[in-house]
């Protein structure tokens, strides 16, 4: 093969041929033997193709430069991904070396066109590291937020798309708002969550199905783990009708967890067909209690004052007795509701003001089944300048909706007549001495209503509070006993007879509640029982919880030092006469 070079292989040539002929050879040798060659070797002479020039060639792209110089190196485009990150600068004394734009650090610039000094030094640089980190951070990533256990606290991780995880919260979904199965097939909710994430999933009406089965099997599972470090449960019931005149039956347990946190789960909803016995209660409740495990830890049942429910109570108290699992032998094992004690007590009172309550329930009734009405009536209201409020139709079985609605329509008293005037088919209007009777029993019933508020909490304990309550009740309605108005009167003294027959007895759990808080003991005991009772019986009553406190303490420490490997139980503590 002829070459410029062989020529003068013979004769004494310049350092710098030397050099360039030692660098063709080496071309040469890498195209006969290229699999011979280094890593190393090969990106050496890949740099000094990609920098040095061929015999002849001219610079430039349009060919107007001169031709070059036979032997003379080319300059072309660096390829090298270095360069990126490092440029040859020219110094003053005319050397050339190659500078990092990061850190500015100099090195020798290589006559063959080597960069592997260079690569490792880009790879060490800590001022790139720098700049790429803060280049990283201006680019966009796609982040998950998560929500923490409260409002405002979230966390931030890296978005992954995951089926399972979709699934067990569309089943969540559907069992909290309580949406139809066939809600996961509709079509626009299918491309809205296409447009959420493309890497959505349709889920079925079956599979929606099945999960929600899967997730109630395993919450269930998690609220039996969490009862079996609960020592004690406390149970409250109730049944009711629905629209479609089924009868349904609510369980809820309410207990104080390992962390001394308040809970209240629903452990049972379910259909109970009439007749409604107080057998087949009890078995319904002892059912329930043995599905969750709870049977040996009841502590006490709350329920309302009807007379299956007395028997229910009965042949429970019953059962555990056989079984030795009351507590202080049941004594504070049956609960009369008081919210419910209190509805009682108000609705004999509001039975006395007689056709009032009737006229404005039926007027709300008349306003209500006609939008035409209301936006007459709403016109009115807007005319004489009264605050934007609107009617309220009350639940007659329960008093504090019944209040709610004669407290609205005091506020639109002036409105009644004038609407009256312009539709002839409303007649229900109150004369003005009828408005003044539900002034007067809203201002008496406003305080029933605070206190029912105060006692229906669910959110925070509230069996040291229903004694406070019941003196406060007591004492009202002995106060209202004197009143100057006759229909005040009469609602006292009526609501005293049935205070009197519901809480005639002691409520035993509504007064260890009350003593166990630091804040009373046995002071409020000694300060609200005479009001509540009287001052012969209230002496006998107070001895009576005393009694119970020291059963209920003895009982506490036996059940501690019997827990104890090798501990005797502890001798019990006596009461001091």
């Amino acid at each position: 093969m002829y070459s410029p070079l062989n020529s003068h292989q013979g004769s004494s040539s310049s350092p710098a041929m030397e050099q360039l002929n030692e660098v063709v050879d080496q071309e040469l040798d890498i195209e006969e033997n290229p699999d011979e060659m280094t890593e190393d070797e090969l990106e050496i002479i890949e740099e000094h193709d990609n920098e040095g020039g061929g015999v002849g060639e001219q610079k430039g792209d349009g060919g107007n430069e001169e031709p070059a110089m036979p032997f003379e190196k080319k300059q072309r485009k660096k390829k090298s991904t270095v360069w990126d990150d490092m440029k040859i600068v020219k110094l003053d004394n005319g050397i050339e070396k190659v500078q990092c734009n990061h850190c500015k650090e100099l090195f020798a610039k290589s006559i063959t066109g080597a960069t592997s000094q260079h690569k490792r030094h880009l790879n060490a640089c800590l001022q790139k590291k720098m700049a790429m980190g803060e280049q990283n951070r201006m680019k966009q990533q796609v982040l998950s937020f998560t929500e923490g256990p409260s409002d405002g606290i979230t966390s931030i991780t890296n978005f992954s798309y995951d089926h399972a995880k979709v699934r067990e919260l569309a089943s969540h979904m559907v069992l909290a708002h309580e949406y139809a199965f066939s809600m996961m097939d509709h079509v626009v909710f299918n491309k809205f969550m296409k447009v959420v994430s493309p890497f959505y999933k349709k889920i079925t009406r079956q599979t929606v199905k099945e999960d929600c089965i899967s997730t109630y099997q395993l919450e269930k599972r998690k609220l039996k783990s969490v009862l079996k470090s609960a020592s004690r449960v406390s149970i409250t019931t109730d049944l009711w009708k629905s629209g479609q005149k089924i009868q349904y039956m609510v369980v809820t347990g309410h207990f104080v967890d390992s962390d001394w946190a308040l809970q209240k789960r629903v452990l049972n909803f379910c259909n109970v067909p009439p007749p409604h016995t107080g057998v087949i209660i009890a078995d319904a409740l002892s059912k329930c209690f043995i599905d969750w495990g709870i049977e040996n830890k009841i502590s006490s049942i709350t329920v309302d004052n009807a007379s299956y429910n007395d028997a229910c109570v009965r042949r429970l108290r019953e059962d555990f007795s056989l079984r030795k699992r009351l507590s202080i032998a049941g004594k504070i094992f049956h609960v009369r509701c008081c919210a419910h004690i209190l509805n009682l007590l108000v609705q004999d009172g509001l039975n006395q003001l007689g056709d009032v309550i009737d006229t404005v329930r039926e007027g709300i009734k008349y306003l209500n089944n006609s939008e035409g009405r209301l936006n007459q009536f709403a016109k009115i209201a807007k005319q004489l300048q009264l605050p934007s409020r609107k009617l309220i139709l009350d639940c007659p079985t329960r008093w504090n909706s019944t209040y709610l609605m004669l407290a609205s329509a005091l506020d639109f008293k002036d409105v009644f007549p004038r609407y009256e005037d312009i539709d002839p088919g409303f007649h229900y209007v109150p004369s003005d001495y009828e408005w003044l009777q539900v002034e007067e029993v809203c201002r008496f019933l406003g305080i029933f209503h605070e206190i029912t508020d105060m006692i229906s909490g669910s959110d925070y304990p509230t069996s040291n509070i229903f004694l406070v309550e019941l003196y406060r009740i007591k004492e009202l309605l002995n106060e209202k006993a004197l009143d100057i108005s006759d229909q005040i009167r009469t609602m006292s003294l009526s609501m005293s007879v049935k205070f009197d027959k519901y809480w005639g007895e002691t409520n035993v759990l509504l007064s260890l509640g009350a003593i166990v808080d630091p804040r009373y003991k046995m002071v409020l005991i000694y300060h609200a029982f005479p009001i509540i009772y009287g001052e012969e019986e209230a002496a006998v009553k107070i001895d009576e919880i005393k009694q119970l406190l020291y059963e209920l303490y003895n009982e506490y420490v036996d059940t501690h030092f019997s827990s104890l490997a090798g501990e005797q139980p502890r001798q019990s503590v006596k009461q001091e006469c």
